[in-house]
Protein backbone atom coordinates (compact mmCIF):
# COMPACT_ATOMS: atom_id res chain seq x y z
CA UNK A 1 0.00 0.00 0.00
CA UNK A 2 2.50 2.30 0.77
CA UNK A 3 4.62 1.71 -2.75
CA UNK A 4 1.38 2.27 -4.24
CA UNK A 5 1.11 6.15 -2.29
CA UNK A 6 4.37 6.66 -3.33
CA UNK A 7 4.10 5.80 -6.75
CA UNK A 8 1.17 8.28 -6.79
CA UNK A 9 2.43 11.01 -4.98
CA UNK A 10 5.70 10.79 -7.63
CA UNK A 11 3.69 11.24 -10.31
CA UNK A 12 1.91 13.96 -8.83
CA UNK A 13 4.89 15.78 -8.31
CA UNK A 14 6.11 15.52 -11.54
CA UNK A 15 2.83 16.87 -13.21
CA UNK A 16 3.90 19.85 -11.14
CA UNK A 17 6.99 20.41 -11.87
CA UNK A 18 5.63 20.07 -15.57
CA UNK A 19 3.15 23.01 -15.22
CA UNK A 20 6.03 25.02 -13.29
CA UNK A 21 8.87 24.64 -16.45
CA UNK A 22 6.82 24.22 -19.51
CA UNK A 23 4.72 27.31 -20.71
CA UNK A 24 0.62 26.71 -21.58
CA UNK A 25 0.54 25.64 -24.77
CA UNK A 26 4.06 24.44 -25.21
CA UNK A 27 3.21 21.43 -27.40
CA UNK A 28 0.23 23.08 -29.41
CA UNK A 29 1.89 26.04 -30.24
CA UNK A 30 3.14 25.29 -33.99
CA UNK A 31 0.03 23.40 -34.86
CA UNK A 32 -2.24 24.73 -37.42
CA UNK A 33 -5.71 23.04 -38.51
CA UNK A 34 -6.61 23.04 -42.51
CA UNK A 35 -9.83 24.44 -41.68
CA UNK A 36 -8.33 27.33 -40.28
CA UNK A 37 -9.30 29.13 -37.15
CA UNK A 38 -12.75 27.86 -36.93
CA UNK A 39 -13.86 26.84 -33.15
CA UNK A 40 -15.49 23.55 -33.08
CA UNK A 41 -18.52 22.91 -30.37
CA UNK A 42 -17.75 19.85 -28.14
CA UNK A 43 -21.35 19.26 -28.30
CA UNK A 44 -21.35 18.53 -32.09
CA UNK A 45 -22.63 15.00 -32.88
CA UNK A 46 -20.55 13.09 -35.79
CA UNK A 47 -22.48 13.32 -39.19
CA UNK A 48 -24.41 10.11 -39.62
CA UNK A 49 -24.11 9.83 -42.93
CA UNK A 50 -20.84 9.48 -45.30
CA UNK A 51 -18.71 13.14 -45.68
CA UNK A 52 -18.11 12.33 -49.04
CA UNK A 53 -19.78 9.65 -51.57
CA UNK A 54 -17.86 6.79 -53.14
CA UNK A 55 -17.71 6.85 -57.29
CA UNK A 56 -18.72 2.78 -57.07
CA UNK A 57 -18.43 0.77 -60.37
CA UNK A 58 -16.10 2.11 -63.02
CA UNK A 59 -12.58 3.27 -62.94
CA UNK A 60 -10.44 6.21 -62.60
CA UNK A 61 -7.72 7.42 -65.08
CA UNK A 62 -4.19 7.13 -63.09
CA UNK A 63 -2.39 10.72 -62.90
CA UNK A 64 1.55 9.39 -63.16
CA UNK A 65 2.64 6.16 -64.19
CA UNK A 66 2.99 3.77 -60.84
CA UNK A 67 -0.07 5.27 -58.93
CA UNK A 68 -1.81 2.75 -57.67
CA UNK A 69 -5.24 1.83 -59.09
CA UNK A 70 -7.80 3.43 -56.66
CA UNK A 71 -10.77 1.16 -54.94
CA UNK A 72 -14.15 1.31 -56.74
CA UNK A 73 -16.20 0.14 -53.98
CA UNK A 74 -16.24 1.17 -50.00
CA UNK A 75 -14.16 -0.99 -47.97
CA UNK A 76 -14.38 0.10 -44.44
CA UNK A 77 -16.00 -2.80 -43.40
CA UNK A 78 -13.28 -5.24 -44.82
CA UNK A 79 -11.10 -6.60 -42.44
CA UNK A 80 -7.41 -6.45 -43.01
CA UNK A 81 -5.43 -7.56 -40.38
CA UNK A 82 -2.09 -9.61 -39.43
CA UNK A 83 -4.53 -12.88 -39.89
CA UNK A 84 -7.05 -12.46 -42.55
CA UNK A 85 -7.49 -9.99 -45.09
CA UNK A 86 -10.81 -9.79 -47.15
CA UNK A 87 -9.45 -8.30 -50.61
CA UNK A 88 -7.65 -11.46 -51.20
CA UNK A 89 -10.99 -13.17 -51.30
CA UNK A 90 -12.04 -11.39 -54.24
CA UNK A 91 -8.55 -10.24 -55.91
CA UNK A 92 -5.78 -13.10 -54.93
CA UNK A 93 -4.81 -14.44 -58.57
CA UNK A 94 -7.18 -17.85 -57.73
CA UNK A 95 -10.54 -16.11 -57.23
CA UNK A 96 -10.25 -13.07 -59.51
CA UNK A 97 -11.58 -14.67 -62.65
CA UNK A 98 -14.47 -16.21 -60.37
CA UNK A 99 -15.24 -12.89 -58.70
CA UNK A 100 -14.99 -10.59 -62.12
CA UNK A 101 -12.40 -8.79 -60.33
CA UNK A 102 -9.03 -7.02 -61.07
CA UNK A 103 -6.33 -9.59 -60.31
CA UNK A 104 -3.67 -8.19 -57.79
CA UNK A 105 -0.31 -7.25 -59.88
CA UNK A 106 2.61 -9.98 -60.00
CA UNK A 107 4.32 -7.47 -57.88
CA UNK A 108 2.69 -8.28 -54.68
CA UNK A 109 3.89 -11.54 -54.95
CA UNK A 110 7.70 -11.21 -54.95
CA UNK A 111 9.26 -10.65 -51.39
CA UNK A 112 12.13 -8.14 -50.85
CA UNK A 113 14.60 -10.01 -52.36
CA UNK A 114 12.80 -10.40 -55.53
CA UNK A 115 12.03 -14.27 -55.17
CA UNK A 116 8.43 -15.51 -56.49
CA UNK A 117 6.06 -16.42 -53.99
CA UNK A 118 2.65 -18.59 -53.83
CA UNK A 119 0.88 -15.86 -51.44
CA UNK A 120 0.83 -12.29 -51.20
CA UNK A 121 3.98 -10.69 -49.63
CA UNK A 122 4.18 -9.39 -46.28
CA UNK A 123 5.05 -6.18 -47.38
CA UNK A 124 2.18 -6.29 -49.95
CA UNK A 125 -0.94 -7.59 -47.37
CA UNK A 126 -2.43 -4.04 -45.92
CA UNK A 127 -3.85 -3.12 -49.52
CA UNK A 128 -4.72 0.24 -47.93
CA UNK A 129 -1.64 1.59 -47.58
CA UNK A 130 -1.13 2.30 -50.99
CA UNK A 131 -4.95 1.45 -52.31
CA UNK A 132 -7.63 4.11 -51.36
CA UNK A 133 -11.11 4.16 -52.46
CA UNK A 134 -12.56 6.71 -55.31
CA UNK A 135 -14.70 9.41 -53.96
CA UNK A 136 -15.40 12.46 -54.78
CA UNK A 137 -13.31 14.67 -51.80
CA UNK A 138 -12.11 17.60 -52.58
CA UNK A 139 -9.03 18.81 -51.72
CA UNK A 140 -7.90 20.11 -48.04
CA UNK A 141 -5.65 22.52 -49.33
CA UNK A 142 -5.23 24.04 -52.91
CA UNK A 143 -2.29 22.51 -55.18
CA UNK A 144 -1.16 22.89 -58.69
CA UNK A 145 -0.62 18.91 -59.23
CA UNK A 146 -0.91 18.38 -62.93
CA UNK A 147 -1.26 14.93 -64.41
CA UNK A 148 2.25 13.43 -66.20
CA UNK A 149 1.81 14.97 -69.42
CA UNK A 150 2.26 11.28 -71.34
CA UNK A 151 -0.97 10.13 -68.84
CA UNK A 152 -3.08 13.22 -70.23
Amino acid sequence: MKSHLKLIAAAAGMALVSAAVLPAGAFTADLQSLRGAVEIPATDQAPSIDIFKYQEGGSWSRNFRQQPPLIPHKVEKYQVDRNVNQCVSCHDWSNAKRMRAPQISETHYLDRDGNRLDSIAGTRWFCTQCHVPQTDAKPLVENEFAPAPTLR
